[in-house]
């Protein structure tokens, strides 16, 4: 089946997006010393960049938000075997300001960003498969 050229690239564009927010995610993880607010913020940049993907493959709108919950229901609506997927992601929403801005908030652990990082790959992988392989950064 013929896809629409320019669905094919915006998706694979965002879907790249997503891959460099993991990418960025894991080197700040092997940083001197660890720079852990920066991998829970690309960890939330790249679920949040995999969702709008999935939702442009699927011409779906959405608005400007950080909100996983509010985009990645959008995504479970098209697609309901997601909705395990963004129930996960959902707590890494917070991370898209967080620790972006000075203020009293304890310091993130290595802990909480490895498993940051995880549910970043796993959301990124699970959009992927559900998205066809023209489209894949």
């Amino acid at each position: 089946m013929q896809r629409e050229p320019a669905r094919v690239h915006e998706t694979g564009a965002w879907l790249r997006r997503s891959a460099q927010d993991l990418r960025a995610a894991q080197h700040d993880l092997t940083a001197h010393p660890p720079l852990f607010e920066d991998v829970l913020f690309h960890c939330q940049q790249s679920v949040e960049k995999a969702f709008k993907a999935f939702l442009v493959w699927h011409d779906r709108p959405f608005r400007r938000t950080h909100s996983l919950e509010e985009i990645g229901q959008q995504c479970a609506d098209v697609d309901p075997s997601l909705e395990q997927v963004v129930n996960g992601a959902v707590p890494l929403t917070a991370y898209a300001w967080k620790f972006r801005y000075p203020g009293d908030v304890e310091p993130p652990t290595q802990e909480e960003a490895e498993r940051a990082l995880t549910l970043a790959h796993q959301t990124f992988e699970a959009v992927l498969a559900r998205i066809p392989p023209e489209a894949h950064p």
